[in-house]
């Protein structure tokens, strides 16, 4: 008889998807509920109970055991996970939890009835292998489709690499190089395609204020083929573990599964989530009381976005919606004279400590000081500028200044134009005369 991960590893990938086809509702309808609910009630959000839950259920089925025993410890699951419903209905882990029980119930035939014991950690059959050097490779006997790049031809074209940052006050680096300052309050998508789902979660930096950064990072790397097992990692602030929400620092038990792993570069400050497989890492940062993110990736991953799934809340993507924008020069005018301990003279020494040219990184800078006074968002903007400089494939592109920007709003607004004479002239000429 089959074992249940060797059933498993048949299906071309499990139905965890956040917000993916499987999911019941849209992927905008989610997100917006997440926006509007973690808005309103953010201080539920932090009794969210739900990664205990996951790691009960993670613990009790380690190893393989009877099909009954793996029934009873999912209907535990489903328990536990019910009891988190109040506080975690604004949660991207719990909705991904109630997804994943549901078709594990359906792919194990497991009854919603029965025995719910607590589910128990097992000891190991086998003795489990030595664990892999930190730095190590992954492992050689791992397919090449585990390996983005291996599994081109070697006379293939290169592959484009794209980079999106977000950080401070929060500023977002979209993949197309837009750079925006945003409100954001709330929960919010940064990315959502076939592979990964990435959502943070911004809080106010003053109360009252309209300045926000974020709190809370969420990363959901999907089920993937022969490689890697569906893997959440899950970050608060002065909360950056060393490995994913189950405990482990890799993709799983599968043949490619070091193809995805996580490294500690500095314990509690900053951790790099490597993501073979798809040609991806991941930098996430605590710098002061605030996390900052930032990514590599392949464009044609960027872009591997599920069919009839409304993508206009991915952030990276897309951009900040107009109505969530700050514009940098009407908050230095109006904080010239001076506000939260820095005058915009002063607020501009101090960044130039860090950053000498005046760019955009500069500007958030300048921008934060004077917004929050909080002069951990110096270093915030410093590191920002420190991963694209690692993760950028185009080092022409690491600086932007304020008239790339306004350069690319202005042709952006041009080709609308043009599109809608197009449309205009078309319109006309079809006319009976």
């Amino acid at each position: 008889m089959q074992s249940r991960r060797q059933r498993s590893e048949g299906r071309p990938r499990a139905g965890w998807m956040v917000m993916g086809k499987r999911a019941r509702p849209s992927a905008l309808e989610v997100c917006r509920v997440l926006a509007v609910f973690l808005s309103l009630f953010p201080p539920v959000s932090l009794q969210c109970k739900i990664l205990k839950c996951n790691s009960e259920f993670w613990a009790s089925t380690t190893n393989s055991g009877p099909e009954e025993e793996f029934c009873t410890a999912l209907r535990a699951y489903n328990s536990c996970v019910r009891r988190t419903a109040r506080t975690c209905r604004g949660d991207l882990a719990y909705h991904s939890a109630q997804h994943g029980i549901e078709d594990l119930m359906s792919q194990h035939n497991c009854s919603k009835e029965g025995p719910t014991s607590q589910p128990r950690t097992r000891s190991p059959l086998t003795p489990a292998p030595p664990p892999l050097p930190p730095d190590s490779q992954e492992r050689s006997d791992g397919p090449e489709v585990c390996h983005y790049e291996r599994s081109f031809p070697r006379n293939a074209a290169q592959r484009n690499f794209t980079h999106c940052g977000f950080f401070g006050d929060p500023h977002l680096r979209t993949f197309g190089d837009d750079f925006q300052t945003c409100k954001v309050e709330g929960a919010w998508p940064l990315i959502h395609n076939k592979y990964l789902s990435v959502q943070v979660t911004n809080t106010p930096v003053l109360p009252g204020s309209s300045a926000t950064a974020t709190s809370k990072l969420t990363i959901i790397f999907k089920n993937f083929q022969e490689c890697v097992d569906q893997k959440m990692y899950h970050a608060e602030t002065d909360e950056l573990p060393a490995a994913f929400a189950d405990g482990s620092k890799n993709g799983g038990e599968r043949h490619g599964a070091n193809a995805l792993r996580v490294v500690e570069k500095v314990p509690g400050q900053h951790v790099e989530i490597q993501a073979r497989y798809i040609g991806t890492t991941v930098v996430v940062r605590q710098v002061g009381r605030y996390l900052t993110f930032a990514v590599r990736m392949p464009e044609e991953v960027v872009r591997s976005v599920e069919e009839d799934d409304n993508q206009d809340l991915y952030l990276c993507l897309h951009g900040c919606p107009a109505n969530q924008r700050i514009d940098f020069k009407k908050v230095r005018t109006h904080a010239a004279g001076g506000t939260h301990g820095f005058t915009y003279r002063s607020a501009k020494a101090k960044c130039k400590e860090r950053l000498p040219v005046e760019d955009l990184y500069f500007q958030s800078c300048v921008f934060d000081l004077l917004s929050s006074g909080d002069i951990n968002f110096t270093m915030a903007a410093y590191y920002a500028l420190e991963d694209v400089k690692m993760l950028h494939s185009n080092s022409k592109r690491y600086h932007i200044f304020e008239k790339d920007a306004f350069t690319s709003h202005a042709a952006t607004h041009a080709r609308f134009l043009n599109l809608f004479a197009t449309l205009l002239c078309c319109t006309l000429a079809l006319q009976p005369l």
